[in-house]
């Protein structure tokens, strides 16, 4: 905020001087003009020092948390307990084995006990080696950010489905701008920057919520704004709220995660 308030002071300081220079003509012509002005200009006066930039160590890989992630699960039964329930608030009886967590057909989805808005999240994700189903029925599951937009996990190494229903698709909005999916059974990762949505008092919206998504490295969302909460049939709406959780999807498929770390933002 000081930042940008040195930054306003240092352009209307321009516009002033443009100003003086000849109060009939416009702005633009005043500070062209203004060459003597400009001249007495040193570069510090537009260097900001403070405050300074804090500092964050990044991992050894890309994939490691850096220092100020939250670490939401490691692969092992103390990190999956502490940071996740089932919908009910309960222990999630999806299993941790083998530095993993994998979804129990009808365990239901887990959720993070932490509470976010915006935030940088890291999710690696596995589809089963066995081919089993193709479209929908192939390694389906899914990421939802604040608990309502549905960042979706699939298995579409050579597996057709519909363009906005497909892994790296905001479900039922947004197909994705690539296919950059492994074959079944590899380690895939999701990099995603999401900006919640602010509401107005009456609750409309003020503005959207806003994704980037890389997979595997490759951007395949840039910056989009959403429509509205995920709807399996109907179309896209919001209902405001604000800070929510993580939630992971149960939809039959032993789809296994691991290394999820987040950053407040």
């Amino acid at each position: 905020m000081r930042t940008q308030l040195l930054v306003a002071t240092m352009f209307l300081a321009i516009a002033s001087m443009a100003q003086t220079a000849d109060p009939q003509k416009p702005a633009v012509q005043q500070v062209a003009k203004s060459k003597e002005d400009l001249a007495k200009m040193k570069p510090e006066m537009t260097e900001f020092w403070d405050p300074e930039v804090a500092i964050v160590t990044p991992g050894q890989l890309p994939s490691d948390a850096p220092s100020d992630a939250i670490v939401l699960f490691d692969g092992t039964q103390e990190s999956f307990n502490a940071n996740w329930t089932n919908a009910k608030g309960e222990p999630s009886n999806w299993t941790v084995a083998n530095h993993c967590v994998t979804v129990v057909k009808g365990g239901g989805i887990i959720r993070s006990k932490i509470e976010l808005e915006d935030f940088q999240l890291h999710v690696e994700w596995r589809t089963p080696a066995e081919v089993i189903g193709e479209s929908q029925g192939r390694g389906n599951s899914g990421i939802f950010l604040q608990a309502r937009y549905e960042l979706q996990v699939l298995d579409n190494y050579q597996n057709r489905t519909y363009r906005n229903g497909q892994a790296g698709s905001i479900y039922k909005q947004y197909a994705p701008l690539v296919n950059a999916c492994k074959k079944p059974g590899e380690w895939q990762t999701y990099d995603v920057i999401y900006t919640a949505p602010r509401f107005k008092a009456d609750g409309t919206v003020f503005s959207p919520a806003r994704v980037t998504v890389l997979q595997n490295g490759v951007l395949v969302q840039n910056n989009i704004s959403l429509f509205g909460h995920t709807e399996y049939i109907g179309i896209p709406k919001y209902a405001a709220h604000g800070a929510a959780p993580l939630e992971l999807q149960d939809h039959g498929n032993p789809v296994s995660y691991g290394n999820i770390w987040v950053r407040k933002l």
